[in-house]
């Protein structure tokens, strides 16, 4: 079985030719990719990484996790954008709801940090730190990316203090660059176990990189299902040229004939809680990669039903430029269904002896017509079950789409150029050496 894509629901909003029209131009970017000669080409070592991760890397990732659970309460994850959100997107889509309120537990917490620079965030996880048991990833191409270098020196720091310097080193893996920049020299200096972000992987195409298999593999999943949906996708995917039958052209022509119609806003709508950072995962992926030359379609989210009764009232009646993706999962992992009342003060009696989950289809699915009525189109993708081998499926999916996409607007999908605004900026703000000239340019904008 495999994820499913269909684009029935935007057929009243643009014509089954407008779609069908991109075949030509997503074949020829399908051979710009697999061939490695599109904008870019020097980031596509995604395409051939599920096919790279052999039982060796697997095994070794694994042994790793082992030994940091082992002597972890939890296991802080230090990295942002790609650095962070592949990780937390797969182990929160798997976890347990309420993973970190469990009695009895055989994995630790997995908790975040170098994601943002908010003092309180961290002085909070400094205090929880003091009275637990921990080991750090820390996950950084160059080392000097400001959050999660910020994160490090503050933890590093904290971590030698609590354990020793000799101890310390065994409790921190460092994932960065094969052979240069700041986290790498620290690594080697200080003899921490380290795995490499490939030179041709960007970070938001990383997570099948140990950017993302070793967090999840120390959250207790199984990393090598996970690369088996991955390779069977990229299988799907990088030979078949047919709109019709490659779920990866099917997505991307319906996006795209969407936006050529003026629906610039996707939303991504999920129905399970726990997809909630897969969308964030997403919205990264997308925005990062198409978002350039004043050009591209704007990735939001929402979790519904509760975002229905928030941004439902929006998307039903606001500006029509929006449509939305929903990610669709068809068998839940629990079974519950809903009990009698004799009062029925509710009147909810009518659904007595019905699955949860048929209720929350029945919502999905009054929703999708709601909104298809209100002018918003919707594309399905319809996934099995939330496990290790579909999540694998749906990450190369969304990988090989989001590359087709971006050839298909001429955009370099692999760089985010716009990132250096604000840091910049900030570095003038902060007196950084070497950005006196800004900081001037700068202090006089804001009449300092």
């Amino acid at each position: 079985m495999s994820i499913k894509v269909s684009y029935e629901k935007i057929l009243d909003f643009v014509s089954k030719k407008e779609i069908l029209q991109f075949e030509d131009k997503l074949q020829k970017a399908q051979k710009a990719i697999n061939n490695k000669t599109g904008k870019g080409n020097d980031f596509l070592g995604w395409v051939d990484l599920p096919l790279e991760i052999s039982p060796v890397i697997v095994k070794d990732i694994n042994d790793t996790a082992t030994a940091l659970r082992m002597n972890s309460d939890c296991v802080v994850i230090i990295g942002i954008g790609g650095s962070y959100l592949g990780a937390k997107a797969l182990i929160e889509a798997l976890n347990h709801h309420f993973s970190s309120l469990l009695k009895t537990k055989t994995n630790p917490d997995i908790i975040f940090a170098g994601h943002q620079l908010s003092e309180d965030y961290m002085t909070d996880l400094l205090e929880l730190l003091d009275n637990k048991d921990y080991s750090i990833v820390v996950i950084s191409k160059s080392g000097t990316t400001t959050e999660p270098a910020v994160a490090f020196r503050i933890l590093k720091e904290h971590i030698e203090k609590k354990y020793g310097k000799e101890n310390a080193k065994n409790r921190i893996v460092a994932i960065t660059d094969k052979s240069r920049g700041a986290l790498k020299t620290t690594a080697d200096a200080e003899g921490y176990k380290s795995y490499i972000i490939p030179d041709d992987v960007g970070g938001r195409y990383s997570v099948l990189t140990p950017v993302g298999l070793l967090p999840f593999a120390i959250a207790g999943f199984d990393i090598s299902t996970l690369v088996e949906g991955a390779v069977e996708m990229r299988e799907q995917n990088i030979n078949n040229n047919s709109i019709e039958t490659n779920i990866a052209f099917k997505y991307a022509a319906a996006r795209n004939a969407l936006y050529s119609n003026n629906f610039n806003v996707e939303i991504m709508v999920n129905y399970q809680p726990n997809l909630m950072f897969f969308t964030e995962w997403w919205k990264q992926l997308y925005g990062e990669s198409e978002g350039k030359e004043n050009k591209g379609i704007f990735p939001a989210g929402v979790s519904f039903t509760t975002d229905l009764h928030s941004m439902g009232q929006y998307i039903q009646e606001g500006l029509r430029m929006i449509f939305e993706t929903v990610i669709s999962v068809e068998k839940p992992k629990s079974e519950l269904k809903v009990n009698s009342d004799s009062q029925n003060l509710d009147g909810l009696n009518f659904i007595v002896g019905k699955r949860l989950n048929e209720v929350n289809k029945m919502a999905e699915l009054g929703t999708m017509i709601a909104h298809v009525d209100g002018g918003v189109p919707n594309i399905r993708i319809a996934i099995p079950e939330l496990n290790e081998y579909y999540l694998g499926q749906l990450i190369f999916f969304f990988e090989y789409g989001c590359a087709l996409s971006g050839y298909l607007l001429d955009v370099n999908p692999f760089d985010q150029p716009g990132v250096e605004a604000y840091k910049n900026n900030m570095f003038a703000l902060l007196g950084k050496p070497g950005f006196e000239k800004q900081t001037e340019q700068i202090n006089k904008r804001i009449g300092k």
